[in-house]
């Protein structure tokens, strides 16, 4: 595990598995910079939490508006941890969806992140210290087949891709990887699902923390290897 008192970055960090993955890095002594659209929403998310967690305001849906706000936050904060959860889930196979809505799936769920990390990683790889966490689904996986909504299963199968390609280029230093969840109980997972927000954010939370020996450019569930 990396030592403490690092600053992360965790978008769409006001509920759900965001949420614990922001509590569970504080508890752990770091600086959490809480992503969200609302910073008053944040700030409410916020108010239970022990530990250094500061509310930031992120837009994923539009691209100049996002690199705006990140040139703000790196104005005042050095990231070295960025955890790209935020995502959306729209019904429908590729013939059914809705145009605007699978271009918006796009944007948040790939697009959004390609940003932060093309904004974020030159500072990690100056400070030769950087973890990236790309928040993820086996739906997004050809080896499980691409199920779910094809909106959200092209959206995650290009994040998967992009980590799989940027873990090549990283320096020693700097790690990237990919999680997936599994079924959680949050607004997206609904109330069936069999697993709790904290324990969707477990391997998040680990993939953040690790040590310098530790993987690089991989797919996990539950801290094991998945299938790309």
């Amino acid at each position: 595990m990396t030592d403490t008192n690092k600053t992360a970055l965790v978008t769409g960090g006001n509920r759900g598995i965001g949420l614990a993955i922001v509590k569970g890095l504080a508890d752990l002594g770091n600086k959490v910079l809480l992503g969200c659209r609302d910073v008053s929403v944040g700030e409410r998310a916020a108010t239970d939490i022990v530990g250094d967690v500061i509310p930031v305001q992120l837009d994923l849906s539009d691209r100049e508006t996002l690199k705006s706000q990140v040139e703000t936050i790196l104005g005042g904060h050095d990231v070295d941890i960025l955890i790209n959860n935020a995502g959306i889930l729209e019904s429908g196979g590729l013939l059914e969806v809705n145009e605007e809505k699978f271009y918006q799936s796009v944007r948040v769920n790939f697009e959004a992140p390609f940003d932060l990390i093309r904004m974020i990683t030159p500072g990690m790889i100056a400070r030769q210290f950087g973890r990236i966490v790309n928040v993820s689904s086996g739906w997004g996986s050809f080896g499980e087949g691409l199920g779910g909504p094809a909106a959200y299963a092209t959206s995650k199968a290009a994040l998967n891709a992009m980590t799989f390609s940027l873990s090549k280029s990283l320096p020693a230093g700097v790690k990237v990887n990919n999680m997936c969840p599994g079924w959680v109980r949050t607004d997206m997972g609904g109330p069936d699902a069999t697993r709790s927000p904290e324990q969707g954010a477990e391997t998040a939370i680990w993939l953040a923390t690790l040590a310098d020996d530790g993987p690089n450019g991989g797919f996990f569930r539950d801290k094991k290897v998945i299938e790309w």
